[in-house]
């Protein structure tokens, strides 16, 4: 049986090359894919079909460190301001700030 391209699913090319569908375009007959270095390509859709049927192209698990595949770096991980996940150093700056304080009584 061939992998069909799923949206959202990884594979794995006979050469070891994982990668996961993201996105398929049926009016031009194209399969979106991004290798886990980052590296995006669209393959011809009856290229995919050939391929899977001859067992180039296999269904495969996510790795578990997914993030290669779309380059996020530890400090694009930062905390979003007021969502409650600030650390204590990174409050430390408002301490001594009225939030209740009127505009007028900085003029």
């Amino acid at each position: 049986m061939s992998a069909q391209p799923e949206v959202g699913r990884w594979y794995r090319m006979s050469s070891g090359a994982t990668f996961e569908v993201v996105a398929i375009d049926e009016d031009d007959g194209t399969v979106g894919v991004q290798y886990f270095d980052g590296t995006v390509e669209e393959l011809d859709l009856d290229d995919w079909e050939a391929q899977s049927a001859q067992k180039e192209i296999e269904e495969a698990e996510a790795p578990e460190d997914w993030k290669g595949s779309i380059d996020v770096e530890d400090e694009d991980e930062a905390p979003i301001p007021n969502s409650g996940y600030e650390s204590d150093h990174q409050m430390a700056g408002l301490d001594g700030l009225d939030l209740f304080e009127s505009p007028d009584a900085f003029s």
